[in-house]
């Protein structure tokens, strides 16, 4: 298998090596050869890269990470194993992963199994022994690619196939997956965040400011949070009317992460948001939430060169300079020269200087492009939970 890595950390055609059963095949006919894990099979889609040096399972089950493939960039993934505890959302939503090394053997007090079992279980094709430090190399310096992938135990691969199907996939701009990934109807949300021993403590009574979060796209940690902040949280599918949200008497609204183009999923949401920043009650959106904040409020978007994906994010908060260590995963960010003139730009991205976050000077809104809930810091964002909490109180 010495010629199968070698071979496998060209990013470019080469022949098949001895024992590859992964494949990855690019539109423009270059070729990666690895070792499948998880499912077999086959899928196409956006490969993006992840800087993380654990949490794969909730990268995994992401809903953000819709139509997309995770490059890894840290070698060894496995070693936390997984959990049922650890997952953002009912099912995974990224297509699969590409890694360095063979998964590792599970090393974790919580862990209930292997990770590359989890993904077999989950339906999930995962390929090792490739070069993640090439595909990093090259998404930055091309973009993120449309790549098909495959497993197959017998290393049976129809290459010609594979790269007529990612040159024909027609890429993320202008697709909605907002109403794919969305809950399909009303949860009356229960838990807060995880504690030893406990597991997810429940604080859900009436006596509690009440939110109605929008599921574009949401990850659990994110309820959890606004649960530990005092809130009590029900949540609607992307798609609820301003109406059936003010049915349920909230106190506030959260706009949710999520995957896609937010230009389209703006095409239903835009209106419901104007009516929600009309009523003056205190509004809070992260990530694909705050995209749709800038729009509906008369800013712009644009697809990114290579987005923001990892746990490392450092962000400038403007008000006293503050940095804050973030998570992100976003390819599309709000242009701040279309903020209108009562939006105060409130965080900067570090890395390029790219908007990560707004207010508005005259209604109690505001919200932020990464992601508070996920904890890098690790408490560096909580901040902003209490703060749209006690705007609500």
């Amino acid at each position: 298998m010495a010629e199968a890595r070698r071979v496998s950390e060209k990013v470019g055609p080469a022949p098949q090596p001895e024992g590859a059963t992964g494949v990855v095949v690019f539109a423009d006919g270059r070729v990666a050869w690895g070792r499948g894990f998880g499912a077999e099979g086959e899928a196409v889609g956006e490969l993006c890269f992840n800087t993380a040096m654990t949490g794969y399972q909730e990268v995994m089950t992401d809903p953000s990470y819709a139509k997309q493939v995770i490059a890894f960039t840290f070698p060894h993934i496995g070693n936390v194993g997984a959990n049922p505890e650890d997952v953002e959302a009912g099912e995974p939503h990224a297509l699969g992963c590409l890694v360095r090394e063979d998964v590792t053997a599970p090393s974790n007090f919580r862990s209930t199994g292997d990770f590359a079992a989890w993904m077999a279980v989950n339906g999930r094709i995962g390929i090792s022994g490739l070069d993640t430090r090439a595909l990093t190399h090259l998404v930055r310096r091309e973009g993120p690619p449309t790549i098909a992938f495959a497993h197959n135990a017998e290393g049976k691969f129809d290459l010609d196939a594979l790269q007529k199907s990612a040159a024909e996939w027609p890429g993320l701009e202008g697709m909605d997956l907002a109403a794919e990934v969305s809950r399909t109807q009303l949860e009356n949300w229960t838990g807060g965040k995880w504690v030893w021993g406990r597991g997810y403590e429940v604080g859900d009574d009436a006596s509690r400011p009440h939110v109605v979060a929008i599921d574009y796209g949401a990850k659990r940690n994110i309820f959890r949070n606004l649960v530990e902040a005092g809130a009590r949280v029900t949540v609607l599918p992307a798609t609820a009317t301003f109406d059936e949200v003010m049915g349920h008497q909230p106190d506030g609204f959260f706009l949710s992460n999520g995957p896609g183009d937010p230009a389209a999923t703006a095409q239903y949401a835009v209106p419901v948001i104007k009516q929600m920043i009309d009523s003056g009650k205190p509004l809070f959106g992260i990530c694909l939430g705050h995209q749709l904040l800038a729009l509906a409020v008369g800013g712009k978007t644009s697809k990114m060169f290579q987005g923001h994906r990892g746990a490392n994010h450092p962000v400038k908060r403007l008000a006293d300079g503050r940095v804050e260590i973030t998570s992100m995963n976003h390819g599309f960010a709000v242009l701040r020269e279309g903020l209108p003139k009562n939006a105060r730009e409130t965080h900067v991205s570090l890395f390029d200087g790219s908007n990560c976050g707004f207010e508005l000077t005259d209604k109690p809104v505001f919200s932020v492009q990464y992601h508070p809930e996920a904890s890098p810091g690790p408490q560096d964002s909580f901040y902003l939970f209490e703060k749209f909490v006690g705007a609500m109180r």
